[in-house]
């Protein structure tokens, strides 16, 4: 029975049956290119900063430095282990979502297509271009197959970088909430963040973007469960129905859709094994960063926090394995992928920007709707451009998980019909 488990596994993480395009047949890798052996060299890149800053934490609380501590690193040291009890006078309280009295119907209207619109353009581009830079070959001629781009971490890092700059810039501009929160405790969020996103453009190695979509549209049973460990939250017996019918559509999805071209068992299992990791990392941040959001900070000093530790994790990494000098010279060797990749961190993070806009303007409710029917565009959208083939079956089930989302949204206004409205934080980093 073990051996036969070993043998999964090790198929499991072989790139030279599948991955990325090739077929079965092509002579297998180095072994350091598995995507596993990869994985664990990111999570020890990442472990060389965090277990060390996480001892010199514990160290300095210990030795109670708020209290002893002096010089000129103090107040560096103070927002990083101990943070800042915001001051009544200091805080500026969340805006609720409000309605101004010259605010027409028609205005309305139009500020709900500019929202719409936004995240649509956005994060439909994101997708198109993230199936692109992970799937496709870039300098092709007709000599040469070209090369592939691989390091998911080189692109993690761009799309975090943009994303810093842009809510750097946005605090600045905008007077944010006195920051209370002790800045290290971003790093588990960003780790997770790091590991999730890394884990979903891998697994696109693998599986085709819509059982990618699928996937991801799920997160929210593992969420629920994350939710009941990490928050010792509750749930009602209609989320439990509804979480329900998204397995079920899911697994009618993934049992009855066609393979896809040179795809194989092994290779599958390793694009769902990666979607299982993504779904996990991504489960915790939304719950460690709900925890965070008790300091009473914006959701765009959440935006920059995460992505400030995410740029030092991935830097470090890049540096430490050698990689970040080759993703800049693939970037120079080819400046089609260096447009793609710009345009990516572009929709990921002028995305963000209209997730907050959005939910600030209509609520949750509309918010998740928008973003339901962009899923279903998305996996539209990749089956006429990239050729996936979808049976009736598999059909069938993405409508019960469409349907099955937008009953949450319609049983979640039910119950919060008739209370009082409570600003609700957006959900941050999502991509």
């Amino acid at each position: 029975m073990d051996a036969r488990w070993w043998a999964v596994v090790v198929l499991a993480t072989l790139p030279s049956l599948g991955a990325g395009g090739e077929s079965p047949e092509a002579p297998p890798q180095s072994w350091t290119q598995l995507w596993l052996f990869r994985f664990l060299l990111n999570v020890a890149g990442y472990a060389s900063f965090m277990v060390p800053g996480y001892l010199l934490v514990q160290y300095l609380r210990r030795k109670n430095y708020l209290e002893t501590g002096r010089g000129v690193c103090f107040p560096l040291v103070k927002a990083c282990v101990f943070g800042n009890e915001p001051k009544a006078p200091d805080e500026v309280p969340l805006a609720p979502r409000t309605e101004t009295a010259d605010s027409t119907p028609s205005w309305q209207v139009l500020k709900l297509v500019f929202c719409a619109s936004g995240l649509q353009v956005s994060y439909l581009t994101w997708g198109v271009l993230q199936e692109r830079v992970m799937t496709g070959s870039y300098g092709a001629t007709a000599t040469s197959p070209g090369e592939h781009f691989t390091d998911s971490q080189f692109l993690v890092l761009m799309n975090r970088v943009l994303a810093l700059v842009v809510a750097g810039l946005y605090c600045v501009l905008r007077k944010q909430p006195r920051h209370g929160a002790p800045m290290y405790r971003y790093s588990f969020a960003s780790l997770s963040n790091v590991l999730s996103s890394w884990c979903q453009y891998e697994a696109l190695k693998f599986v085709s973007f819509p059982t990618q979509v699928l996937a991801k549209a799920s997160k929210v049973i593992p969420v629920m469960m994350m939710g009941k460990l990490v928050s010792r939250r509750s749930y009602e017996h209609w989320e439990y129905l509804t979480a329900g019918l998204i397995s079920i559509g899911v697994s009618m999805f993934l049992l009855s859709s066609g393979p896809e071209p040179r795809s194989s068992p092994a290779t599958t299992l390793s694009g769902l094994v990666l979607l299982a990791g993504y779904i996990a990392f991504d489960s915790f941040t939304s719950n460690w960063q709900d925890a965070l959001f008790a300091y009473k900070m914006s959701s765009v000093q959440m935006m920059f926090g995460v992505n400030l530790f995410s740029c030092l994790f991935t830097v470090g990494s890049l540096l430490e394995q050698g990689a970040l000098l080759e993703g800049a010279r693939f970037m120079g060797r080819h400046s089609e992928f260096a447009l793609h990749a710009l345009l990516l961190s572009v929709c990921s993070a002028f995305g963000q920007l209209f997730i907050f806009y959005t939910i600030g303007q209509f609520g949750a409710a509309v918010f998740t709707i928008i973003m339901t029917l962009r899923q279903a565009i998305a996996i539209l959208l990749s089956c006429l451009l990239y050729g996936h083939t979808v049976t009736v079956v598999g059909g069938l089930g993405v409508a019960v998980v469409f349907t099955a989302l937008l009953l949450r949204v319609y049983a979640r206004g039910r119950k919060q019909r008739g209370k009082k409205a409570v600003p609700t934080e957006p959900p941050v980093q999502k991509v």
